[in-house]
């Protein structure tokens, strides 16, 4: 895959675990066995299918080269490929996050590294 930048929607105490060094993954990807990430285009219905109606979510962009063969592109969601962590997230490849906000057009604002 061409995407080399995915990202991950946290809540604060998640953010928090990932602040500390590294996370393990919520509840869902600790029972699929992997972390989920979204690429760009994935980012906006990610949130609004899995994280519809809560405030105070973190956004993080993910370095998916430095994490190498840990990811890996599988299908979901209507058959298109997501990329999945399979071992755990640390802080050293989060090159930049912020809180969930919207674009004034109300488009999905990625946090952008730099």
């Amino acid at each position: 895959m061409a995407d080399s930048i995915a990202y991950k929607i946290l809540t604060l105490p998640q953010w928090a675990a990932l602040e500390d060094g590294s996370f393990d993954g919520a509840p869902v990807d600790q029972a699929d066995g992997y972390i989920h990430l979204s690429t760009a285009a994935q980012a906006a219905e990610t949130l609004s299918r899995h994280f519809a109606g809560q405030t105070d979510l973190v956004i993080a962009a993910v370095d998916l080269d430095a994490l190498g063969e840990a990811v890996r592109w599988e299908p979901s969601r209507g058959g298109d490929l997501f990329p999945h962590i399979y071992g755990r997230l640390t802080l050293d490849v989060v090159i930049a996050y912020g809180p969930v906000e919207y674009e004034t057009d109300g488009t999905l604002k990625l946090p952008v590294a730099g």
